[in-house]
């Protein structure tokens, strides 16, 4: 059997069901061998066809040790791409009813994400979401991501959700991961933005030359009459531009390109600035603060440009959407203020203690820490942003996974100028005091941001950064529900009543 013939049985009324995962093949369905990062599917073929699989898609011809030969083996060179493809066929191709639009980058996906939603909304269009922090199916009812791009069948099941709700635009942020998989395989994009390009996954991709080759397949699948919508001010723009065959639409602040901004003011309730795009100049506003989140507003803007806005109404929608979950989020902390961002690489975070330092009539206080069973390169870099950027420092665990938090923080230490012997935490931790403007080592999250919050005074900001909207934390291979902004704000209503202990 061939691919093609494959793809008419996957869109008759008797189409069998399409399954990844070997357990939970029945008989005669069609069984697709995903490479994964953990997994190769192509070890669980054998218990595929235990279980009566009728197809079996793989990379790479298998000696069949069974003898039903009923069973049919499809040959692809990407089985990613094929299940994308498959996927879409088998749910009526709902991304042809919908102006797909994406986003990728390291740094403010999801903030442009929720910005050109709101832009859409304001046309009184429905528009889908699938990101890092929910996907909307335009149901009602928002769902807590599990991955940032999920995998094809996924997709295609959730744009087929929103088709069926009434939506007509979708907006996805595309990782590296989901892209370097093909996992967006099957989707005609009407336009991609990208934000920049910083360093991380380097755990998946090792070398940044191969991390941006990931992002840069995004835009090399753009059609022609699709819309690149890149940053003028990110260097890595001129390599994408130079791999898509889709029209430009260069972004940047206060320089000369397609869409421009011009800062008219800014503080910490937001921006007020000037947007000019074909001879046109319309005022917009966000109170998201600092000048990376005009960035973003720029990327959003120029994706619902090349989806057909207008400036007004793109200005409108900016200006209503009034916090992303996780994203500089704020809570009352009385007299102080305590900010929660999910800033988790060493530029994320520079762009946040920036945009927060010359706002802090007091000390800028962050707590942080590094993700485990990840990039451990960033470790060192994010101390050091720290550390020249704030006035105390609190070091902690973040999601430590299968490492010792012990080990992440003996990773993160070398980066400070302040430390000389990194190799004994334990007394460190012990001899460092937050109050006295110093850097302190408090492996448990939680009492790091009770420290933070009881060594604050008033007119000081407190960034806990990190996990943003995340509501759990992974210790080993279990989930514990955690949340950042539930936790400062139990210690926030202790103290407001003196009983912080």
């Amino acid at each position: 059997m061939t691919f093609d013939t494959l793809l008419t049985l996957v869109r008759s009324e008797k189409a069998p069901p399409i399954r990844t995962d070997s357990r939970l093949v029945r008989d005669g369905d069609i069984f697709i061998a995903i490479k994964g990062t953990a997994y190769d599917g192509h070890e669980f073929i054998e218990q595929a066809i235990a279980n009566g699989a009728g197809y079996i898609v793989c990379e790479h011809h298998l000696q069949k040790t069974t003898t039903d030969t009923s069973v049919e083996f499809i040959t692809v060179e990407d089985t990613s791409k094929a299940v994308a493809i498959l996927a879409q066929a088998a749910k009526g191709d709902p991304a042809s009813h919908l102006t797909n639009l994406a986003v990728t980058g390291t740094n403010g996906k999801t903030t442009v994400a929720f910005l050109t939603r709101s832009c859409i909304q304001q046309t009184g269009h429905k528009c889908g979401l699938i990101g890092t922090v929910v996907y909307d199916t335009c149901s009602g009812n928002s769902h807590q991501a599990s991955l940032t791009t999920p995998d094809g069948l996924d997709i295609a099941e959730k744009q087929h959700e929103m088709v069926k709700n009434g939506a007509t635009f979708m907006v996805t942020e595309a990782s590296s991961h989901a892209l370097s998989q093909n996992r967006l395989a099957g989707i005609d994009f009407t336009a991609a933005a990208f934000t920049n390009l910083t360093g991380d996954h380097l755990d998946y991709h090792k070398t940044k030359q191969d991390y941006l080759a990931a992002k840069t397949r995004l835009f090399s699948s753009l059609a022609p009459d699709a819309t690149a919508v890149l940053n003028k001010q990110s260097g890595e723009s001129k390599h994408i531009a130079s791999k898509t065959k889709a029209k430009l639409l260069w972004y940047a602040i206060d320089e000369e390109s397609d869409l421009t901004a011009h800062i008219e003011s800014m503080d910490i309730n937001g921006t007020t600035f000037m947007m000019e795009y074909a001879g046109r100049k319309q005022k917009a506003k966000t109170t998201l603060p600092g000048l990376y989140n005009v960035s973003n507003c720029l990327a959003a803007a120029g994706l619902c440009l090349a989806a057909g806005l207008d400036l007004e109404t793109i200005a409108a929608g900016l200006a209503a959407l009034k916090v992303t979950p996780g994203r500089l989020e704020r809570i009352d902390g009385g007299d102080f203020s305590v900010i929660i961002d999910y800033a988790h690489t060493d530029d994320a975070l520079k762009n946040v203690l920036s945009t927060l330092k010359p706002l802090c009539k007091g000390k800028l206080r962050v707590v942080f820490g590094c993700g485990g069973d990840r990039d451990k390169t960033k470790r060192p870099r994010m101390a050091k942003v720290a550390e020249e950027l704030a006035d105390c420092v609190i070091v902690t665990s973040d999601n430590p996974r299968t490492e010792n938090p012990d080990d992440i923080i003996r990773d993160i230490i070398p980066g400070f100028e302040k430390y000389s012997t990194p190799d004994d935490v334990k007394k460190e931790r012990t001899t460092h005091d937050a109050r006295r403007n110093t850097i302190t080592i408090q492996p448990d999250r939680k009492q790091a941001i009770e420290l933070a919050i009881e060594s604050a005074v008033k007119d000081d900001i407190i960034l806990i950064a990190g996990k943003g909207h995340e509501d759990y934390q992974i210790i080993g291979k279990q989930k514990f529900h955690f949340s950042d902004k539930e936790i400062a704000q139990r210690y926030l209503n202790k103290r407001a009543v003196g009983k912080i202990s």
